[in-house]
């Protein structure tokens, strides 16, 4: 396959990967071994996150094909390897926090989350943001308390409305 043709092939699997994610990881891998690069990506494959490592000029071309990327184009200097994921995108974070305890790198340049840039200092920040599940069982949550609570209420009066009803009356004397 001609060089060109080969650029165009990667240029539109960057753009197939970039409209599938919720979110892109930016990496520096400088200083990685093969194998602790390995190492990482099977840990991101095992939880459905691709990670690549492209040239930085076909993933600038790619991004401005798909237009609103600019903010991140200062993110693509160095040996840059790149974490796509769909569904949970504080999960890439997760797993490279955890990975950091024990490798002093990937370096972390930073991410693109629904068009919001977060910098390479927001590691933490991101890693501790809770998936769109744990946001949905909070807010279920509260909104399952005050029925809980008349349940409980009607319950203590020996399961029954009589009491229930005995009770808020007595309540308003």
């Amino acid at each position: 396959m001609a060089t060109l043709e080969k650029k165009k092939s990667v240029q539109k699997e960057i753009v197939e990967l970039l409209n599938n994610s919720d979110a892109v990881y930016f990496t520096d891998y400088k200083g990685m071994s093969v194998s602790q690069i390995n190492k990482l990506r099977g840990e991101f494959r095992n939880d459905g996150i691709t990670y690549k490592v492209f040239k930085n000029t076909l993933v600038k071309r790619a991004m401005e094909e798909l237009g609103g990327y600019d903010k991140v184009y200062e993110l693509l200097e160095n040996q840059s390897a790149f974490a796509f994921v769909s569904g949970d995108p504080a999960r890439p974070a997760k797993i490279l926090k955890s990975f950091l305890k024990e490798n002093k790198n990937p370096e972390f340049k930073g991410a693109i989350i629904e068009g919001a840039l977060f910098e390479g200092d927001k590691l933490d920040t991101l890693s501790s943001m809770k998936s769109k599940e744990e946001v949905i069982g909070d807010i279920i949550g509260l909104l399952m308390a005050p029925i809980n609570n008349v349940v409980g209420g009607l319950q203590a009066q020996g399961s029954n409305i009589v009491g229930a009803i005995k009770t808020i009356a007595d309540k308003e004397n």
